[in-house]
């Protein structure tokens, strides 16, 4: 049997406790629960790094943004880096990839031969946070609580323009991919912004949500005095004083992500039936995955940034004819993505593994054991040094030179209220974890690492916008002279290449 294509669905800050084994069985998401009945589930799968270009550079590196230089949303993805498009080209794939990746730099492609859209975030290095000046806000491009008082209804905004595009544009290249005038394998990744907010929501998809018994958080909102100095740094980021939330617009917030989870749901859908209709399906590897999750008002907290189990969780879904539908409780990492999409391609894992701090999944999806940790790190914006956090079994630790530790059951604790760090019982489980933790990082290291390459981005960024500007934003190219019918081409093989399935 000739090498498997590959179908990545990912979509943005979309949390992953609404994912417990496929979506949640009061979510408007058919599609999506037809494709996990068909998938290995993982259940408490983590992003690298609850913030998008981190967590996508972990992503496709499989390595964690200690590694790959990639801290926040401004910090530039290396070329040098080896990602599952470079792997998977190399092994002969045809990549591509349509919506977002947030990469930043020069380098808009990692990998990838062909990229149908243009990113929906900026390249450069403007959105650099400061760790010289802690507690700054920049306002211009900070999130802020504007996305949860003005969540509602439109028919159309920034974010939908952008997916609708991306939908159509993997539509048109799973048909090219049927015509057959390339006969390689292909990986073609489909990179959704939504339901990032802002919580808005088209009308169609808002009425689903009308009766909906999910719409007030389970957690209700803490004091600002009441939470951990991380959650605190966050909700000043975030310009909370200036905003009043209502409860009502905390549930308007909620239905609107809801509802563009059943918005996604029928994008993928669309892309699904081109799959089908043009008889690719059963070759086809699909992946469904976020870069990292959203509080969603939980606790108070919104967005991302945090490790607790909203922010730092995500879906993560493979149908794959290596792996046995089902669900899987250990906890994985988006690192073990790149790892295990090469696994089921068939390519060589020693040509892989050095490349990679991740582990191939497909011996999950056969019953196998997971007894490693899953890391999780985060140095951008709202802290002040880096953060980082170890989850295994049903365990979760954190730590920051700046904070107390946390350790949470989450078998016992879900909802993460109770920290055991300070519980003398539980002194065994902190030393094991802070013992783990210290072999991985050195914090001091990697707090100076992180300065320095912000440092350095704030003069290049200010030279950068002086005089002439280059910028790095991906271009799409359409060679309108090689569509359609043109004066080159014979049209009799044009019509009859382009048209499928021929001779029915």
């Amino acid at each position: 049997m000739s090498a498997p294509n590959i179908l990545i669905f990912m979509v943005d800050q979309l949390n992953g406790t609404l994912f417990p084994d496929g979506p949640a069985d009061w979510l408007h998401a058919p599609n999506l629960r037809d494709l996990a009945a068909r998938s290995t589930r993982f259940a408490n799968a983590y992003t690298a790094s609850p913030l998008c270009a981190p967590g996508r550079a972990a992503f496709m590196s499989g390595q964690l943004p200690s590694q790959t230089g990639v801290y926040d949303n401004a910090a530039e993805f290396a070329s040098s880096i080896p990602t599952y498009a470079h792997h998977l080209r190399r092994a002969g794939y045809q990549t591509c990839l349509s919506g977002k990746m947030h990469f930043v730099g020069p380098d808009q492609l990692h990998g990838f031969e062909d990229r149908l859209t243009t990113d929906i975030y900026p390249p450069d290095f403007g959105w650099t946070p400061d760790y010289r000046k802690p507690g700054e806000r920049i306002d211009w491009w900070y999130h802020n609580m504007g996305s949860v008082t003005g969540a509602g209804v439109a028919e159309i905004t920034n974010q939908l323009e952008y997916d609708d595009e991306v939908a159509y544009h993997a539509r048109a290249r799973l048909y090219e991919y049927a015509r057959g005038a390339d006969n390689r394998p292909w990986c073609m990744t489909v990179s959704f912004t939504h339901p990032h907010d802002p919580y808005v929501a088209r009308r169609k998809y808002w009425d689903l949500y009308e009766d909906c018994a999910h719409l007030d958080p389970q957690v209700p909102a803490f004091d600002y005095d009441q939470h951990d100095p991380h959650s605190q740094r966050i909700f000043d980021a975030n310009d909370w004083r200036n905003y009043t939330l209502s409860d009502e617009m905390v549930r308007r917030a909620r239905r609107a992500y809801f509802a563009n989870i059943s918005y996604l749901d029928d994008k993928i859908g669309e892309i699904l039936q081109v799959l089908r209709d043009t008889r690719q399906e059963e070759n086809t590897i699909i992946l469904f995955v976020s870069d990292h999750g959203d509080m969603l008002g939980e606790r108070g907290l919104w967005y991302k940034m945090c490790f607790f189990e909203g922010s730092a969780r995500v879906p993560m879904m493979i149908a794959a004819p290596q792996m046995q539908p089902g669900l899987v409780t250990a906890p994985v990492s988006n690192i073990d993505i790149c790892p295990t999409l090469c696994h089921l391609a068939g390519v060589s894992m020693s040509e892989v593994m050095p490349w990679t701090s991740g582990e191939s999944l497909v011996p999950l999806g056969q019953g196998g054991v997971r007894h490693s940790p899953v890391a999780m790190e985060y140095a951008a914006e709202a802290s002040y040094s880096p953060l980082i956090c170890l989850r295994q079994g049903g365990w979760k630790y954190t730590n920051c030179a700046l904070d107390p530790e946390q350790l949470f059951n989450l078998e016992t604790d879900p909802h993460e209220l109770e920290n055991l760090a300070e519980n003398p019982a539980y002194a065994p489980q902190l030393e094991q974890f802070r013992i783990m933790a210290a072999q991985r990082w050195d914090l001091e290291r990697f707090d100076a690492e992180v300065r320095q390459s912000q440092a350095r981005r704030w003069v290049v960024y200010e030279a950068l916008r002086k005089g002439g500007h280059f910028p790095w934003d991906y271009q799409p190219l359409q060679k309108a002279s090689e569509r359609y019918m043109r004066n080159h081409m014979d049209l009799n093989v044009l019509e009859e290449s382009k048209r499928f399935p021929r001779g029915e």
